[in-house]
């Protein structure tokens, strides 16, 4: 009898601890993407393609096989490697398609890429993209660029292009940019 009560308790109770320590995790993983957010490393060096790759991230968290295939197909990454970025290394789907943008347009493979990050991302994105050749301003960052309006395109979301792929996609609105004069959207101005 003393058994059954025993054996019953843990049954009972052993939801509860399975439950509170699932709320611990999420807890140190809210608490890890805070702290993440505040200690984010410099961008890409361009505020669009910045404004694009936050954009994939959500765009990739709510449909990740479209995300991952895009990668895959369009940026020739080995499947594997896209999920174990995603899954196991924990990247942002921007950093993941970021990498492999890079990639392609530098002719290096993406896991070179991906290494080279892992390495220097405290410098972000901007030095890795210089290692390769492909700054902001260079041919082949601008092919980064209208790559990411190809892929938006694939996507059927709805993007808009800055003044640098302006010419080339017409038919697409144009991003407004920030008026650098101190308040400038203040009333009354």
């Amino acid at each position: 009898m003393h058994l059954q009560r025993v054996a019953l308790g843990w049954v009972l109770a052993l939801p509860l601890a399975l439950a509170w320590a699932s709320g611990a995790r999420a807890q140190d993983a809210s608490d890890a993407t805070a702290v993440a957010d505040e200690e984010a490393p410099p961008g890409s060096g361009d505020p669009w393609v910045d404004a694009w790759l936050a954009d994939m991230d959500r765009y990739g968290a709510i449909y990740p096989q479209p995300f991952i295939d895009e990668v895959v197909r369009y940026h020739e990454a080995p499947r594997a490697l896209v999920q174990a970025l995603l899954l196991e290394r924990g990247w942002s789907p921007g950093d993941v398609y970021q990498a492999c943008a890079l990639a392609d347009v530098s002719g290096r493979a993406c896991r070179q890429v991906a290494d080279g990050w892992s390495r220097r991302s405290a410098s972000g994105w901007v030095a890795v993209a210089r290692d390769l050749g492909a700054e902001p301003g260079s041919a082949a960052f601008q092919r980064l660029k209208q790559g990411i309006v190809d892929s938006y395109r694939r996507w059927g979301r709805p993007i808009q292009v800055d003044a640098s792929l302006a010419p080339g996609n017409p038919d697409l609105p144009r991003m407004q940019a920030p008026d650098p004069t101190p308040g400038a959207d203040a009333a009354g101005d």
